[in-house]
């Protein structure tokens, strides 16, 4: 027999209030097939099943909460951020439940699927060259300098340190529940260091024998900051939203106790793997993370599980050539099965 309900509104009661109270709270689940016949089990944070579609969706919420709370934010007012694409994601999102207007400028590397995105969800694009940090022409300082001209609110995820906090207080603390409070190692990327930073604080806090592992792509030069507190030279790499050729602020060193480098090659192939074999429907630096992940697993050395982060989902790379290159081999065969 149904429950009874007495009166629509009380149907309504513990509904989310807006789409906004879906970020979070995302599965932690083992990679089994990865990980198959390692010595230490994988566990994979779904941050891709955020509503946004990302990880970012945390910060992006969390930032907006704090500006309207000290009165940076007024309705009315317009949000701009520097973004290879996701942030700008959940920042629309939040836009759209607030009511303010999005300026996002992102670097011409990324993805057409991201700007195209981005756009649909009524943002206003600015799109710069791939400059050094350095340059006036740096996506981050285009914003910078375009907030101070038009006088809009720039999140700053590089250098606010609400980015840190909010994965300290959520993201960590959920893999401390998850896991049962037992994690040998956390492995992840960094873009803008906040989620490797702020899960580590949490992590460490509760597991001092907690091993807190950086996976960068090669050509970034990060790996060789972690490593020897210098920036190694930078290169090219195509995987997006990690990595970089200048440590940002909110990428806490003294939290990290190694890194772990990984060929866009190799992370192209694991994110393949884990769309065919997982079916987890993951972007490229998923693929970096688990990588790392089952490289720092495969050693042995753990007294528990491996937990990394799949940071954002697969749709949006449909634009980019490792996607294709899947869609055209499954066709192939398709064609020579019949």
């Amino acid at each position: 027999m149904k429950p009874e309900i007495d009166s629509p509104a009380r149907a309504f009661e513990s509904a989310a209030v807006t789409i906004l109270d879906a970020i979070g709270e995302t599965p932690l689940v083992p990679l089994r097939a990865l990980a198959r016949g390692l010595p230490t089990p994988v566990l994979a944070k779904c941050e891709h099943l955020n509503p946004g579609g990302s990880v970012k969706d945390r910060i992006a919420k969390a930032i907006i909460d704090d500006a309207e709370a000290r009165g940076l934010l007024r309705p009315g007012m317009t949000v701009i951020e520097a973004t290879a694409g996701n942030t700008g994601v959940g920042l629309a999102m939040v836009a759209a439940a607030r009511g303010y207007g999005l300026v996002c400028v992102m670097p011409e590397k990324m993805s057409v699927d991201k700007r195209r995105t981005l756009a649909a969800m009524g943002a206003k694009l600015v799109i710069t060259q791939n400059a050094p940090p350095s340059s006036p022409d740096n996506f981050q300082n285009v914003a910078r300098a375009l907030a101070e001209a038009h006088g809009y609110f720039l999140t700053d995820q590089f250098q606010n340190p609400v980015n840190v906090e909010v994965h300290a207080k959520t993201t960590g603390a959920e893999i401390l529940r998850q896991t049962g409070g037992r994690v040998g190692a956390f492995v992840a990327g960094a873009g803008t260091g906040g989620t490797i930073s702020g899960v580590a604080r949490a992590l460490r806090q509760a597991c001092p024998e907690v091993k807190i592992i950086l996976a960068d792509p090669i050509g970034s030069s990060l790996a060789h900051w972690i490593e020897t507190g210098e920036l190694g030279p930078d290169g090219s790499y195509a995987v997006e939203g990690i990595g970089s050729s200048a440590a940002p602020a909110n990428l806490h060193r003294e939290l990290i106790h190694a890194a772990e480098s990984v060929s866009d090659a190799l992370s192209v192939a694991t994110t393949q793997r884990l769309i065919r074999e997982e079916g987890l429907l993951v972007g490229g630096s998923a693929g970096t993370n688990v990588a790392a992940a089952l490289r720092v697993a495969a050693r042995g050395e753990l007294a528990g599980p491996v937990v990394t982060v799949l940071p954002d989902s697969w749709d949006r790379y449909f634009s980019t050539a490792w996607l294709r290159d899947m869609s055209a081999e499954a066709t192939r065969a398709g064609s020579s099965a019949e």
